[in-house]
Protein backbone atom coordinates (compact mmCIF):
# COMPACT_ATOMS: atom_id res chain seq x y z
CA UNK A 1 0.00 0.00 0.00
CA UNK A 2 1.71 3.75 -0.89
CA UNK A 3 0.68 7.14 -1.08
CA UNK A 4 -0.26 8.21 -4.21
CA UNK A 5 -1.43 11.90 -3.39
CA UNK A 6 -0.36 13.76 -0.05
CA UNK A 7 -1.78 17.29 0.05
CA UNK A 8 -2.44 19.91 3.31
CA UNK A 9 -6.21 20.03 4.02
CA UNK A 10 -8.42 23.25 3.42
CA UNK A 11 -8.79 25.62 6.46
CA UNK A 12 -12.84 24.40 5.94
CA UNK A 13 -11.99 20.52 5.71
CA UNK A 14 -9.95 20.82 9.32
CA UNK A 15 -13.18 22.80 10.83
CA UNK A 16 -15.30 20.00 9.26
CA UNK A 17 -13.09 17.07 10.89
CA UNK A 18 -13.18 19.01 14.07
CA UNK A 19 -16.98 19.37 13.58
CA UNK A 20 -17.14 15.42 13.81
CA UNK A 21 -14.67 15.02 16.98
CA UNK A 22 -17.17 14.90 19.71
CA UNK A 23 -17.89 12.72 22.10
CA UNK A 24 -14.81 9.89 22.53
CA UNK A 25 -12.94 11.65 19.99
CA UNK A 26 -12.53 15.35 21.77
CA UNK A 27 -9.12 14.49 22.85
CA UNK A 28 -7.97 14.40 19.71
CA UNK A 29 -8.54 18.16 18.84
CA UNK A 30 -6.13 18.93 20.90
CA UNK A 31 -3.02 16.89 19.12
CA UNK A 32 -4.44 18.48 15.86
CA UNK A 33 -2.32 21.34 15.69
CA UNK A 34 -0.08 22.45 13.26
CA UNK A 35 0.46 21.53 9.63
CA UNK A 36 -2.56 19.12 8.74
CA UNK A 37 -2.85 16.99 5.31
CA UNK A 38 -4.39 14.05 3.53
CA UNK A 39 -2.35 11.14 2.33
CA UNK A 40 -4.08 9.44 -0.29
CA UNK A 41 -3.91 5.99 -0.60
CA UNK A 42 -3.85 3.41 -3.44
CA UNK A 43 -6.74 1.62 -1.73
CA UNK A 44 -8.74 4.95 -1.80
CA UNK A 45 -8.65 5.27 1.93
CA UNK A 46 -7.70 8.90 2.89
CA UNK A 47 -5.10 9.54 6.17
CA UNK A 48 -5.15 12.52 7.94
CA UNK A 49 -1.51 13.20 9.76
CA UNK A 50 -0.87 16.32 11.79
CA UNK A 51 3.09 17.09 11.26
CA UNK A 52 3.17 14.10 8.84
CA UNK A 53 2.42 11.91 12.13
CA UNK A 54 -0.89 9.98 10.99
CA UNK A 55 -3.59 10.12 13.64
CA UNK A 56 -6.98 9.52 12.28
CA UNK A 57 -8.10 7.68 8.89
CA UNK A 58 -11.47 8.34 7.43
CA UNK A 59 -14.32 5.71 7.29
CA UNK A 60 -17.62 6.18 5.80
CA UNK A 61 -16.61 9.84 5.97
CA UNK A 62 -16.10 9.79 9.41
CA UNK A 63 -12.84 9.89 11.47
CA UNK A 64 -11.16 7.20 13.29
CA UNK A 65 -8.08 7.27 15.20
CA UNK A 66 -5.63 5.35 14.08
CA UNK A 67 -3.67 2.38 16.51
CA UNK A 68 -0.76 4.93 16.15
CA UNK A 69 -2.38 7.75 17.92
CA UNK A 70 -4.47 6.12 20.26
CA UNK A 71 -2.45 6.94 23.55
CA UNK A 72 -3.72 10.47 22.44
CA UNK A 73 -7.57 9.21 22.96
CA UNK A 74 -9.62 8.12 25.64
CA UNK A 75 -11.40 5.17 24.06
CA UNK A 76 -13.67 2.87 26.12
CA UNK A 77 -11.98 -0.77 25.77
CA UNK A 78 -13.17 -4.53 25.27
CA UNK A 79 -10.73 -6.89 26.57
CA UNK A 80 -10.39 -10.14 24.12
CA UNK A 81 -8.74 -13.49 25.11
CA UNK A 82 -5.47 -14.76 23.94
CA UNK A 83 -7.41 -17.15 21.14
CA UNK A 84 -9.03 -13.94 19.75
CA UNK A 85 -5.51 -12.26 19.14
CA UNK A 86 -4.75 -13.92 15.68
CA UNK A 87 -8.53 -13.58 14.36
CA UNK A 88 -8.48 -10.01 15.21
CA UNK A 89 -4.85 -9.16 13.99
CA UNK A 90 -6.30 -10.80 10.36
CA UNK A 91 -9.01 -8.67 10.50
CA UNK A 92 -11.99 -10.06 11.92
CA UNK A 93 -14.87 -8.80 13.65
CA UNK A 94 -14.95 -9.30 17.32
CA UNK A 95 -17.32 -12.02 18.63
CA UNK A 96 -18.70 -12.50 21.40
CA UNK A 97 -17.52 -15.72 22.75
CA UNK A 98 -13.86 -13.98 22.90
CA UNK A 99 -14.37 -10.62 25.07
CA UNK A 100 -13.23 -11.35 28.27
CA UNK A 101 -14.50 -8.26 29.64
CA UNK A 102 -15.57 -4.49 28.40
CA UNK A 103 -16.58 -1.56 29.67
CA UNK A 104 -20.42 -1.26 30.72
CA UNK A 105 -20.58 2.72 29.33
CA UNK A 106 -20.14 1.85 25.81
CA UNK A 107 -23.09 2.62 23.78
CA UNK A 108 -23.89 1.02 20.19
CA UNK A 109 -22.02 2.43 17.01
CA UNK A 110 -19.27 4.24 19.23
CA UNK A 111 -15.73 4.07 18.34
CA UNK A 112 -13.87 1.86 20.77
CA UNK A 113 -10.51 0.45 21.25
CA UNK A 114 -9.66 -3.59 21.60
CA UNK A 115 -6.72 -4.81 23.62
CA UNK A 116 -5.17 -8.27 24.51
CA UNK A 117 -6.11 -9.29 27.83
CA UNK A 118 -2.29 -10.34 28.81
CA UNK A 119 -0.14 -7.26 28.02
CA UNK A 120 -2.94 -4.38 27.54
CA UNK A 121 -1.72 -3.66 23.99
CA UNK A 122 -4.31 -2.23 21.35
CA UNK A 123 -4.85 -5.03 18.46
CA UNK A 124 -7.60 -2.68 16.91
CA UNK A 125 -10.11 -0.05 17.09
CA UNK A 126 -13.80 -1.09 15.99
CA UNK A 127 -17.16 0.09 16.10
CA UNK A 128 -19.49 -1.45 18.97
CA UNK A 129 -22.59 -3.01 17.31
CA UNK A 130 -24.51 -3.05 20.79
CA UNK A 131 -24.28 -1.72 24.15
CA UNK A 132 -21.71 -2.42 26.67
CA UNK A 133 -24.18 -4.50 29.03
CA UNK A 134 -24.70 -6.97 25.77
CA UNK A 135 -21.02 -7.08 24.73
CA UNK A 136 -20.18 -9.84 26.84
CA UNK A 137 -23.05 -12.52 25.03
CA UNK A 138 -22.62 -15.70 25.16
CA UNK A 139 -22.67 -15.70 20.71
CA UNK A 140 -22.23 -13.17 17.77
CA UNK A 141 -20.31 -10.54 16.25
CA UNK A 142 -20.74 -7.60 18.89
CA UNK A 143 -17.72 -5.62 17.37
CA UNK A 144 -16.76 -4.31 13.86
CA UNK A 145 -13.05 -4.36 13.02
CA UNK A 146 -12.33 -0.89 11.27
CA UNK A 147 -8.23 -0.83 11.79
CA UNK A 148 -6.23 -3.48 13.03
CA UNK A 149 -2.05 -4.22 13.89
CA UNK A 150 -0.78 -5.58 10.52
CA UNK A 151 -3.61 -4.11 8.14
CA UNK A 152 -2.51 -2.07 5.37
CA UNK A 153 -2.86 1.28 7.20
CA UNK A 154 -0.89 0.04 10.07
CA UNK A 155 2.01 -0.80 7.38
CA UNK A 156 1.58 2.49 5.54
CA UNK A 157 1.22 4.33 8.94
CA UNK A 158 4.18 2.70 10.36
CA UNK A 159 6.25 3.41 7.04
CA UNK A 160 5.75 7.40 8.11
CA UNK A 161 7.65 7.20 10.94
Amino acid sequence: MAIVRRYHMRKDETREILGKLSGELEDVKKIMQGAIEVQELDSGEKIIAVEREPILMLHEGKPVPLLTAVENVKLKKVVVDMGAVPFVTKGADIMAPGIVSADEKIEAGEIILVVDERHGKPLAVGRALVGGAEIKGPKGKVVKNLHHVGDDIWKSSKKAD
